[in-house]
């Protein structure tokens, strides 16, 4: 394992592992990066790129932490229609 310096903002230093590929296909990922970041999932998210992958744990988002934390200048929505015609208006104006 190689050290490469250390992250501006003071995280992680960036480490560069060689590992094998076999021949399915399948690498190993370290064991201090799983238990670190996979603690409640075993999903990844892969993004390819010409020449690179990049594996991001996948982690679901609690969305009810944002409810009603949005102002839609409204007190309710009785017609979405309605509603819908009233954004796009007051857009339109922005």
């Amino acid at each position: 394992m190689i050290f490469i310096g250390k992250r501006i903002d003071g995280g992680y230093k960036l480490s560069v592992e060689i590992k094998k590929v076999d021949k399915f296909g399948r690498i190993v990922l370290p064991a201090d990066w799983r238990e670190r970041e996979l603690k409640d999932t075993n999903y990844v998210i892969i993004l390819k790129k010409e020449g690179e992958l990049k594996i991001i744990p996948f982690r679901r988002v609690d969305l009810r932490k944002y409810f009603d934390s949005l102002d839609l200048g409204v007190d309710a929505i009785r017609e979405w229609d309605d509603f819908e015609k009233k954004l796009l208006k007051r857009e339109d104006n922005l």
